[in-house]
């Protein structure tokens, strides 16, 4: 019985730990999306985050998100073109 209880907590542990990770991933591998609009790669742990069209966009900084945020549009697409190019 104890085993059982022991196991339960163990499996329930990982699932709760793949969830976080799973709600932290981003696109661009967790890449800064103003970084890479602006052609640099700047690696995040995607604490701050936007969703787009359901889906999450990582940044390095409020600042980075902010900037982001005057031309999503237009940010993204140099991101994506520029992302495409070096990865």
């Amino acid at each position: 019985m104890i085993r059982a209880y022991i196991t339960s907590a163990i499996v329930g542990t990982m699932m709760l730990a793949t969830a976080a990770i799973a709600a932290t991933t981003g696109e661009y591998s967790n890449m800064c999306t103003m970084g890479l609009a602006l052609g640099k790669d700047v690696q995040t742990d995607c604490s701050i985050n936007a969703q787009i069209d359901g889906k999450t966009y990582c940044f390095g900084s409020k600042d980075a998100m902010a900037e982001f945020m005057k031309d999503p549009k237009g940010n993204l697409a140099k991101a994506a073109a520029y992302y495409a190019t070096k990865h």
